[in-house]
């Protein structure tokens, strides 16, 4: 049976470079690693082999300027590539989005330019990053911290526990938030650079979870982790800053990939509707099969234009003040399209939708956590709220960009 029918046809204005970046996604997703989704999933496991493609590929530092090794290349083509992977495996996409759009971001905007030597070369050719923020007792309350940095002399010492931690398996670096000054709040969060083989850091098994399962996801315990101060990113303080600047860029990541999502299940379930047949025909003739499907493929097309337009805000550099908003709309409403149109593939297929024979449930299944992780729907509706009653939420951002 066939499952895919290619991409979908695209509008968004694409310079040369990123439709080639697109097509080579396209076609290494569909020949590499199409035929391994099934396995990695059962397995809850991501083969270093296949990440090692990803670093062949040039898509583990797709914005890293080429003076360290990397892609030189933009927000956009680092949306292009998560939503091309995610069309055929999310878990490989949110392992791209998480080095790129997060781990990778808060070096090449906050780290020193000694930090940047060091560490973005690294990431560019062989070592996955993770990102760690959340805590057992901060969930949405996400700077609720209470692991903490201790000045030691010309080092600091951290301790505490971190959770649901992405590429925690596989990386060879973490970005690790603590807080240096509890006495301030939130003012008092700071963020260091940690080796995978630092004394006292120890990573925990891999979470088994409903969805997303080839990427591991893990607990980190920090027991009296010894870093130097020159592996602070930014100033003592600043780690608030840095979470909100890079989580707000790495929301434009998950955007693609739920639109990834949405289109390899749209895909599947049409490719399925023109093979299947009932009563004599196949039952992609049939209105009740054709008209939900049309709604999925406009709320997708809707939703890939809103997260690749914000992905060229976020490259421009304007109208800064309506970005938060921005990338909070695109992350909400490509999450709520994706669950939509891998519900709706699920239908379609009937009694196969429910089947691990097929791809669409476990489209399905990777689609339930686009509403929860770097920002719940309710949490970003918030943000967007606060937009639309101070007036701001569109003002600067219509024709002329």
């Amino acid at each position: 049976m066939t499952t895919t029918t290619g991409p979908i046809s695209r509008h968004f204005a694409l310079l040369d470079e990123e439709t080639s970046l697109r097509t080579t996604i396209h076609k290494w997703a569909e020949e590499r690693l199409r035929p391994r989704v099934a396995q990695m999933d059962r397995e809850a496991r991501m083969p270093r082999d296949l990440i090692d493609e990803l670093f062949d590929l040039g898509v583990m530092g797709i914005q890293i300027p080429d003076r360290y090794d990397g892609g030189g290349g933009s927000m956009l083509m680092s949306a292009l590539t998560i939503a091309e992977l995610a069309r055929v495996d999310p878990s490989v996409a949110v392992c791209v989005d998480v080095q790129n759009a997060l781990v990778n971001i808060a070096l090449i905007r906050w780290g020193s330019p000694e930090q940047q030597e060091r560490f973005l070369p690294l990431l560019a050719r062989e070592v996955v990053g993770a990102y760690a923020l959340s805590e057992p007792e901060s969930g949405s309350d996400a700077f609720a911290l209470r692991t903490l940095a201790v000045r030691d002399g010309t080092d600091y010492v951290l301790t505490g526990r971190k959770v649901w931690t992405t590429n925690a398996g596989e990386a060879g670096l973490f970005v690790i938030f603590t807080n240096a000054a509890p006495e301030h709040g939130a003012h008092g969060i700071t963020a260091f650079v940690v080796p995978r083989d630092t004394p006292g850091l120890v990573v925990g098994p891999n979470e088994e979870k409903l969805g997303i399962r080839a990427s591991s996801t893990c607990e980190l315990l920090l027991d009296g982790v010894r870093v130097p101060q020159d592996h602070r990113l930014g100033e003592e303080g600043d780690g608030y800053d840095i979470a909100i600047d890079t989580l707000n860029i790495g929301r434009i990541g998950i955007g693609a990939q739920m639109v990834g999502l949405a289109t390899g299940a749209l895909e599947a379930a049409a490719g399925y509707a023109r093979e299947r047949r009932q009563f004599g025909q196949p039952i992609a003739t049939f209105q009740g099969v054709q008209l939900p499907l049309a709604h999925v493929a406009t709320e997708i097309e809707a939703a890939r234009l809103l997260v690749y337009d914000t992905a060229r805000l976020a490259d421009s550099g304007r109208y800064v003040p309506e970005l938060l908003t921005r990338c909070a709309m695109a992350k909400y409403f490509a999450s709520q399209v994706a669950e939509r149109a891998a519900s709706q593939a699920v239908q379609t297929l009937g009694g196969n939708g429910y089947s691990t024979a097929y791809p669409v449930e476990k489209f399905y299944r990777d689609a339930m956590i686009g509403q929860i992780y770097e920002g719940t729907s309710n949490i970003l509706l918030r943000t967007i709220s606060r937009s639309v009653f101070e007036g701001s939420a569109f003002r600067g951002t219509g024709g002329g960009r």
